[in-house]
């Protein structure tokens, strides 16, 4: 049977943050408070391609804080793309937690298609 499911993501593991990054082949995330344009934050800085300052993901809340300066400092594709990236580990490493096991399909357009295998697939 197939369920379509739409999740919003809130970035609260700093294990899904590392994977993220080593799947888009970012730099490690940087723990710290780092400097966005005018203010600072606190949190696991992510280094966006383009981007003048960095995401910080403040796994404590689930929120992020970056400024972009509505794209003119950072594709926000480039965060887009790091949203996903950190959906898709997260997902990994909570079925393979339960027992499951995960297979990923490119789909046009940049998207993917996780399908997780209840118990398994054994």
């Amino acid at each position: 049977m197939s369920q379509i499911v739409t999740i919003q993501s809130q970035i609260r593991d700093p294990v899904a943050v590392e994977q993220a990054c080593q799947r888009l082949r970012l730099l490690p995330p940087a723990v710290g408070t780092h400097q966005l344009f005018s203010a600072s934050a606190t949190g696991l800085a992510v280094p966006l391609p383009g981007w003048n300052y960095p995401v910080v993901c403040e796994t404590s809340t689930g929120r992020l804080r970056y400024d972009h300066f509505e794209g003119r400092w950072g594709d926000p594709a480039q965060l887009d793309r790091f949203l996903q990236a950190y959906a898709a580990e997260k997902i990994r490493i909570e079925a393979r937690r339960q027992g499951h096991t995960v297979t990923e399909q490119p789909l046009e357009g940049g998207s993917i298609k996780l399908t997780v295998q209840v118990g398994g697939g054994l």
